[in-house]
């Protein structure tokens, strides 16, 4: 298949689990067409004015904010000052429109994807949609009936879109994360220093940190890590939380255990890793299907629309992974890993099941979706 140039609108953010796919897509299309040319257009004030930029794109802020759920006075004062926000920002993706000439408008979920691709459709631009999680986000549902494409990760997601428009591409992960070998798990277990005789368990809190999670592994510890004397972990703790667990772990020393803020080597640590502990964001899920890991997930009760417990169940229905109940695992998480972990028949079932509902090339695939809509 040829790659013509192509000049592309990407929108959308809010979070990394939509940035990280907007930027896969972004640098996909760049490697099939060095000559394609990439605008982002995100909300003022939220991350992706940052982290966009630091990958090289440039990108135009919106206005726009969304709303607040919790009804404090100075949310209602916010609510009330949206449906202005909502058209300030339509105008100006309508102006962005207008001078990039976009060949295409990509829109990822978050807050800025509605006012652009609202704006494009009027302009008569030809548009595609991203949704990442099994239950489909607020801004994605309103735009499906009026995009031409909507990429998905999930089965099922005729209950959200029209049947005839989509496409099941899986969600972009960093091209480092595949299915791991014995060679790959003996350097993941050196890189961490730890010992190829034990057993090994992930904690991924994410960036900021899980204070659940943690909670969770803070009360294993002061118990005397029952069932764990053959077990070492690795322990994402996140940043916000750090302080506060490196003053835990100096008063219950453990040299089994090993935190820190952040993963940088993380297809490493998925390596090394014979079961994952983790919240159950679209990015995570898709990543530890990829490499095709035991997973036991804690979906996180704080996201809209309950979508980390629908992407959770996803892989339980299929016997791909555990599932733990956030307001459940202070009590039940670290037996139900440990129980895992001792379980090699168990692991390898998950495993094989994981493996299966893997898409890793998913950024190629949503790529060849938008040259498609485009007829080139």
């Amino acid at each position: 298949m040829e790659y013509n140039k192509l000049r592309v609108i990407i929108s959308g953010g809010g979070t990394g689990g939509h940035i990280f796919p907007a930027v896969s897509i972004a640098r996909k299309l760049v490697e099939l067409n060095p000559s394609t040319e990439i605008l982002f257009v995100g909300a003022e004030g939220r991350m992706e004015m940052e982290k966009v930029p630091r990958e090289g794109f440039r990108i135009v802020g919106l206005p726009v904010a969304g709303l607040q759920r919790r009804l404090t006075p100075g949310n209602i004062l916010r609510n009330l000052l949206l449906p202005f926000k909502v058209l300030a920002s339509v105008t100006k993706a309508a102006s962005i429109i207008k001078e990039f000439k976009p060949d295409i408008a990509v829109g990822v979920g978050g807050y800025a994807s509605a006012p652009l691709l609202a704006a494009a459709v009027m302009k008569k631009v030809p548009t595609l949609i991203q949704e990442q999680n099994g239950f489909a986000g607020l801004t994605n549902k309103m735009l499906g009936p009026r995009v031409k494409r909507i990429c998905v990760a999930y089965e099922g997601m005729e209950r959200f879109f029209p049947a005839d428009r989509i496409v099941m591409t899986g969600n972009p992960i960093r091209p480092e994360m595949r299915p791991q070998t014995a060679a790959r798990k003996l350097e993941g277990i050196e890189f961490y220093g730890f010992s190829p005789e034990k057993r090994h368990i992930l904690i991924i809190g994410g960036s900021l940190g899980s204070g659940t999670l943690n909670r969770a592994v803070q009360g294993w510890i002061e118990a005397g890590r029952p069932g764990g004397e053959d077990i070492e972990v690795l322990w994402q703790c996140g940043k916000y939380y750090k302080a506060g667990v490196d003053s835990f772990m100096e008063a219950h020393p453990c040299k089994e255990v090993k935190h820190c803020d952040f993963i940088s080597r993380m297809d490493l640590a998925y390596a090394m890793a014979d079961v994952v502990i983790s919240r159950s964001g679209a990015s995570s899920v898709s990543e530890i299907c990829a490499v095709g890991k035991a997973a036991v997930f804690v979906p996180s009760p704080n996201v809209a629309e309950d979508h980390q417990t629908h992407n959770a169940m996803a892989l339980v229905k299929r016997g791909a992974a555990l599932m733990v109940k956030d307001a459940e695992a202070s009590e039940r998480l670290m037996p139900e890993a440990i129980g895992l972990v001792h379980d090699s028949a168990r692991i390898a079932a998950l495993e094989a099941n994981a493996s299966e509902m893997a898409l890793p090339d998913a950024a190629q695939a949503i790529a060849d979706e938008i040259y498609k809509v485009l007829g080139k």
